[in-house]
């Protein structure tokens, strides 16, 4: 694991905008395609505002996110919606987005089908982590229902998880999967989320899931 600190989180936000362009066109030099799989939520937005013009071959990127609520897309806590609003924009509207939810199905009964959909995109070339001061990332909250098998080395590559403090169940790219990836940035902001991940980094990732994701992560970090 790497720290970069910086200043503020305006140029955080460039810095880390353009590493990810980076990892993309050098992951391009060598293959066809690259995948990209984003946080949700808001730390990534201002990130997101800045990548979405940098001069990459979008067309050859396939996007999707960490994990993502079971609700319709055009739902105000969907991150495919916050995704497609702030990234697919501007030069990466190109990209191709993966979703993960299917509209008026259960999840268990079309994880199957949305795992087929991502496993010609994996391992993950880039991917963009948050994390909580609960010190979860994408949907692997402590505790929660499901996390046992989203921590499994052997898991599948997409896991659900029923957080009790949400309204839906959410479907989550496992640790294996997070953790196999080939360029792995995580952005944190404030001096509580920096506390919490140097005590995540004391215990077990059932306790602080995080912790089964950050081997050769680039941590940046802004007050």
């Amino acid at each position: 694991m790497n720290v970069i600190e910086y200043p503020d989180q305006d140029m955080l936000a460039i810095d880390v905008a353009n590493r990810l362009a980076g990892d993309l066109k050098t992951h391009l030099l060598n293959h066809d395609t690259a995948s990209l799989a984003v946080a949700g939520g808001t730390t990534p937005a201002p990130i997101f505002d800045d990548l979405c013009a940098a001069d990459v071959d979008w067309s050859r990127i396939r996007v999707m996110a960490t994990d993502e609520r079971w609700v319709a897309s055009n739902s105000e806590r969907s991150n495919a919606r916050m995704i497609s609003k702030r990234l697919l924009v501007n030069r990466a509207s190109a990209a191709r987005f993966l979703p993960f939810h299917v509209p008026d199905r259960d999840p268990e009964d079309v994880i199957a089908e949305v795992e087929a959909m991502i496993a010609p995109e994996l391992p993950i070339s880039v991917l963009l982590l948050g994390m909580g001061a609960d010190m979860h990332t994408a949907s692997l909250f402590p505790g929660v229902l499901g996390l046992e098998k989203a921590l499994n080395p052997s898991a599948t590559p997409l896991t659900i998880l029923r957080p009790d403090s949400q309204p839906e169940a959410r479907i989550s790219l496992s640790a294996r999967v997070l953790d196999a990836a080939i360029s792995k940035h995580l952005v944190i902001y404030g001096e509580d989320k920096r506390k919490a991940l140097e005590k995540a980094l004391l215990l077990p990732p059932e306790q602080a899931p995080i912790n089964a994701v950050l081997s050769e992560t680039t941590v940046h970090w802004a007050p």
